[in-house]
């Protein structure tokens, strides 16, 4: 080969690399960033991956999910997007997970064999990214429900077996699928991407799946979903019941501690959460499996102002599924409820009438359960779970 003919080869490579090179970050996780607007609110820059707003700004506005206040500029911006649903797993290998601490609801619910599943629900905040992302489950749809006709809700596949666990022919009955239904099956890259080594180490590929919010969102955007429901044009708050609020109770007040013990399954010790209260900021504080559980965006351990406790019946759903692993909670109905706030405990009542219907709080007296203003988390446990109070 002449030297003439070399040389073009080798221009042909670098001009080649060069410009794999640039699509690669052109079309990468972070490539939503870098000082970029946000597809939603061209006045909101995002930063890396994440939306940022002007910290300095009047905290006015409260966030319809869990009363929360942030600037009319954050209100301007979650105003144009639906709440947006991410099914994040728990499995000991996904730890840290990534997004957690800036949900503004969070449900957790077994999945199979003991481990548990997170749904978070995004809206007045934006979390960057978010994941591992995993499959759906029926009763996470039910909770979902709550939040629009038809919610934005990111999944990894789902229960698919022909039964009462049947996740996925669900969604497609809700007319979910292809619009507000975000399966990673369907979408793929850039909105989702593995990441094999993420946690300093290589992963088994089902705890490798990340998106972030602003994808999600961008995503939905694209399908025409905003902050409206449906065809009729009405926003997705049109019906929506929103929780009331009150403000924490003044430091003299608070009790100096707090501890509450969490067992979903009796004896399955890795996936036993503590809530633990810190009395000065009013938090509390989530262990799991005997460890502080921590976000890996913020490297914070996680925390909520609000935790609930529902009791729900667990069954199996006897679909033929390996190990009979897939579980149905009856998540309609009436059962009882432990509501943790300010180091106190509440004993009361929980109320969901219906799929779309909202899970309702009561005291012991049945008036409405007021929350603090800022993150609550709910805990779906079955009627035998072990729950400890100090």
């Amino acid at each position: 080969m002449d030297k003439k003919k070399l040389s073009i080869i080798i221009s042909v490579l670098v001009v080649f690399f060069a410009v794999t090179g640039l699509s690669y970050l052109f079309f990468s996780k972070s490539s939503i960033g870098g000082g970029l607007t946000s597809p939603l609110s061209p006045q909101v820059k995002v930063i890396g991956d994440k939306v940022a707003f002007d910290a300095t700004l009047p905290r006015t506005e409260e966030c319809p999910l869990n009363g929360t206040l942030y600037s009319k500029q954050q209100k301007d911006w979650w105003e144009k997007h639906a709440p947006l649903g991410v099914m994040i797993e728990n499995h000991e290998d996904a730890r840290p997970q990534s997004g957690l601490s800036s949900a503004d609801v969070m449900y957790e619910v077994i999945a199979e064999g003991g481990i548990t599943r997170f749904l978070a629900v995004f809206y007045c905040q934006d979390a960057g990214e978010v994941g591992p992302i995993r499959s759906a489950r029926t009763y996470f749809l039910d909770f979902i429900s709550e939040y629009g006709n038809y919610p934005l809700y990111a999944h990894v596949g789902g229960a698919n077996q022909a039964g009462p666990a049947d996740a996925l022919s669900q969604i497609d009955n809700y007319g979910w699928s292809a619009y507000n239904d975000m399966n990673q099956f369907s979408i793929g890259f850039p909105t989702f991407w593995r990441d094999y080594d993420r946690l300093g180490h290589t992963a088994q590929t089902e705890h490798t799946m990340y998106s972030t919010t602003a994808k999600l969102l961008q995503f939905a955007s694209k399908r025409g979903i905003t902050n409206v429901d449906d065809e009729t044009g009405k926003k997705w708050d049109t019906n929506f019941v929103p929780y009331s609020f009150k403000d924490d109770t003044v430091l003299s007040k608070r009790p100096v501690s707090q501890s509450i013990h969490v067992e979903p399954w009796k004896g399955y010790k890795q996936y036993a959460v503590d809530w633990i209260y810190d009395r000065v900021i009013n938090l509390y504080k989530r262990n799991n499996g005997g460890a502080a559980q921590i976000d890996q965006n913020t490297k914070k351990q996680l925390t909520s102002k609000n935790i609930v406790l529902l009791s729900m019946v667990e069954t199996s759903a006897n679909d033929g599924y390996e190990d009979n692993a897939h579980l149905l909670y009856k998540t309609k109905g009436t059962g009882k409820a432990q509501i943790f706030m300010d180091g106190v405990k509440i004993t009361g009542t929980w109320r969901k009438d219906l799929r779309t219907e909202r899970t309702l709080l009561f005291d012991s007296t049945g008036a409405p359960i007021k929350f603090d203003r800022g993150t609550i988390w709910f805990e779906i446990l079955p009627t035998d779970s072990v729950v400890t109070v100090n």
